[in-house]
């Protein structure tokens, strides 16, 4: 390998940096940092094609960290290929650096937030997919850890890698042999690792992670297309160049404290801070378009006939795909059911069908929005939950992922409390600036799926099984943070809101109520998060009884309920009406009864709420 002792000195460089921004931060994990810095020193002086002007040029090639506690390797990388001074890298970890401790989106060389393990391999297949289907030729190099390569999702996107034949995606496996508290699962054993990716179909080539001939040979193998994904398994060693901390237990997440760094930075040797990684550029330039509005699809539907709204979802994707040919579409196996397999008749080169593996399917879309595009993560609501972190570190990314929750809570009858969406509505509500939305109807959902392709950030749809009938006409207008009043009266006791399948259940409730002659406002929250505070407001100051009873198809902690009392804190009483056990199969008005959230059970407890009131 040519100038093989000047990469030497690079790599050491990049040990060095490592050690220093870590010692001044007093934290990190410099040992980690020093295992992988030899293979992507080659990797950054030979390989690697990206222009520091425009990090998300779609042509630049991808480096995806997904052992995210070796951020100072990351940013010590780019420091040296001219993006930032050096010194710069002394504010690691202190409150307002772009250094955090482990990559984030304001670090804009980051190509998503890691740190929770095993995620990284997934997002470098959706970075690569878009640059694989879209012809931007360039290369996505992930770099793993050992240890996290116990974790199931790696398998996952192994597994779609492969089936995708994703040949530009490289995943270099520094195996260092040292976990946190222990030796990894397979320690140096590195043939494990050689033939669990080859049964993923990988193309293997297995090295001498600190040998810069094979280094530099793996690297220029991997820049020819096989058809196959590529894994450099290297076997390295934890803390390598510094003859104390080298493949000794103990040091993970330590920092060296001044003297101990003054000891190692001998052993590096008068290193020359000037030296640098001179990127190649790609040959072309593309910035992402990211979206804009999205104009109304002009579906309409006919009064007197019933829709499901998980259905209609199907055909409103679709006909958004003829405007945004940035949006993509993403299955786990229920596209028959969630009828995202409209948008893949359509457009089967912007279809991705994720299989029965949702973490995976949810990294994978956050590799497509740093790609500029606007993903739909559709499946079972149920289903989304077992992806909880998945979601989270999408989020912590600044994802623009657009999710679609069906089969969502009791009323989707038979086929039992297993496929019940009943969390979901707590899960990506707690997440700040989230959107949740439940459309009750056909119009309704045609009218807000445009709102949340447009919509910049994190928005979730919660869309029902059973068919529903019109409550709205083709015309009508919603928002973001809107809601509908459906009955109100110059004399109402009192204000139910309800969204989804329980406004039917609210109206029945109203009209019963109606025969008694008690009339109560009737409000339609459509959008969960955020929830319509001002109409909410107003209905219950207008009401005889300061009293909201919310009604929902979720468990009672974490649902609407909450959204509700606390837009209404101090101005009245909240009443939740919700599902608070387990539900069982049935029909779905039998299991609306049986959660106490259909129309009967409204009536009744508005009428001791009433009869509590006249009490007191």
């Amino acid at each position: 390998m040519e100038h093989l002792e000047e990469v030497k000195q690079k790599a050491n460089l990049v040990r060095k940096w490592c050690l220093i921004s870590t010692t001044e931060a007093g934290s990190g994990h410099p040992t980690s940092c020093l295992s992988a810095a030899d293979i992507t020193a080659v990797l950054f002086d030979r390989y690697f094609t990206y222009n520091l002007n425009d990090p998300l040029d779609l042509y630049n090639d991808r480096f995806v960290v997904s052992k995210g506690h070796a951020a100072p390797l990351l940013y010590t990388l780019f420091g040296m290929a001219g993006a930032y001074p050096l010194e710069e890298l002394k504010t690691l970890r202190k409150f307002g650096s772009r250094f955090e401790g482990h990559p984030v989106p304001q670090y804009k060389y980051a190509e998503a937030a890691t740190g929770s393990l095993g995620q990284g391999l997934s997002v470098g297949a959706g970075l690569a997919l878009v640059s694989k289907r879209e012809g931007y030729g360039s290369k996505t190099y992930v770099l793993t850890g050992d240890g996290e390569l116990a974790e199931g999702q790696i398998w996952e996107a192994a597994n779609f890698a492969s089936h995708e034949k994703l040949d530009n995606l490289v995943a270099i496996l520094d195996i260092n042999r040292l976990g946190q508290s222990q030796e990894t699962m397979f320690g140096h054993r590195i043939d494990e690792y050689v033939r669990k990716f080859k049964a993923f179909d990988f193309e293997v080539i297995a090295i001498d992670g600190h040998n810069y001939g094979e280094i530099d040979k793996a690297l220029q193998t991997a820049q020819k297309p096989n058809g196959k994904p590529f894994a450099i398994v290297a076997k390295t060693f934890k803390g390598h160049g510094i003859s104390f901390l080298e493949n000794k237990d103990g040091w993970h997440g330590k920092a060296l404290n001044k003297e101990e760094l003054e000891k190692a930075l001998k052993e590096l040797g008068n290193l020359d801070d000037n030296l640098r990684f001179h990127l190649k550029t790609p040959q072309q330039n593309k910035s992402p378009q990211f979206p804009v509005n999205i104009a109304d699809t002009g579906l309409t539907f006919e009064q007197g006939k019933e829709y499901a709204t998980r259905e209609v979802f199907g055909e409103v994707l679709t006909k958004l795909g003829e405007q945004n040919k940035e949006m993509y579409a993403l299955d786990g196996d229920v596209m028959n059911s969630t009828f995202t397999e409209m948008f893949k008749k359509a457009y089967p080169e912007r279809f991705i069908e994720s299989y029965i593996a949702e973490q995976n399917m949810i990294s994978v879309a956050a590799g497509l929005s740093r790609m500029g595009k606007t993903p739909f993560v559709a499946t079972f609501a149920a289903f989304l939950t077992r992806a909880a972190d998945q979601i989270r570190m999408a989020r912590v990314s600044e994802a623009n992922i657009k999710f679609i929750g069906s089969h969502v809570g009791v009323s989707i009858g038979e086929d039992g409390p297993s496929q019940m969406g009943l969390e979901d509505i707590s899960l990506f509500g707690t997440l700040p600036d989230s959107v949740v939305l439940q459309p009750c109807d056909a119009v309704s959902t045609a009218k807000l799926v445009p709102l949340m392709a447009s919509h910049r950030g994190f928005a979730y749809m919660r869309t029902l099984r059973p068919k529903t009938p019109l409550l709205y006409k083709n015309e009508d207008h919603f928002t973001i943070g809107g809601s509908t009043i459906l009955r109100q009266s110059d004399h109402d006791r009192l204000t139910v809101a309800a969204t989804g399948i329980t406004v039917f259940e609210a109206l029945k409730a109203a009209d019963e109520l109606q025969k008694e002659d008690i009339s109560i406002c009737v409000v339609d929250c459509y959008s969960i998060h955020p929830v319509d505070s001002v109409t909410l407001k107003k209905c219950l100051h207008a009401t005889e009884q300061k009293i909201l009873i919310t009604v929902e198809d979720h468990f009672k902690h974490g649902g609407f309920g909450d959204f509700a009392a606390a837009a209404l804190s101090g101005q009245g009483q909240v009443i939740k009406m919700a599902v608070q056990k387990i539900s069982q199969s049935g029909t779905k008005d039998e299991l609306l009864s049986d959660a106490g959230i259909d129309a009967a059970h409204i009536v009744n407890k508005v009428k001791s709420v009433l009869k509590q009131a006249v009490v007191a």
